[in-house]
């Protein structure tokens, strides 16, 4: 069965940095796609990144270009969102999604993935 978990959410102050990891397990990591999303109070789910390993692009909210990238640690299924020079406007649940062989061409696409984690809560204070 595949599943995804996250971590390392918390509280941190504006401009600081947090890394969220996505722990994965039950993929074959055949030409998947894989996503960041976020949603804060209130508001709809966004995404955050979107991945296609199939082209090797990354597609990254505007919001968030040049603050935040994705790694990933194959030896541990474990992929990474390293966010930094947090903004209160950033405190939202974060969630991660994958499928595998599933082709991606934008970052809404990866709003279609089929499996998710149950979130991690991240919370800027300013």
């Amino acid at each position: 069965e595949e599943q995804l978990v996250e971590s390392g959410g918390g509280l941190v102050q504006a401009g600081g940095s947090l890394r969220l990891s996505c722990a994965a397990s039950g993929f074959t990591w055949f030409d998947y796609a894989f996503g960041w999303f976020r949603q804060a109070p209130g508001k709809e789910r966004e995404a955050v990144l979107c991945v296609s390993t199939r082209s090797g692009i990354t597609y990254y909210a505007d919001s968030v270009k040049g603050r935040f990238t994705v790694s990933s640690d194959n030896s541990k299924n474990t992929v990474y969102l390293q966010m930094n020079n947090l903004k209160p406007e950033d405190t939202a649940v974060y969630y991660c999604a994958a499928q595998d062989n599933y082709s991606v061409y934008s970052l809404n696409d990866c709003s279609y993935l089929e499996v998710w984690g149950q979130g991690t809560q991240v919370t800027v204070s300013s």
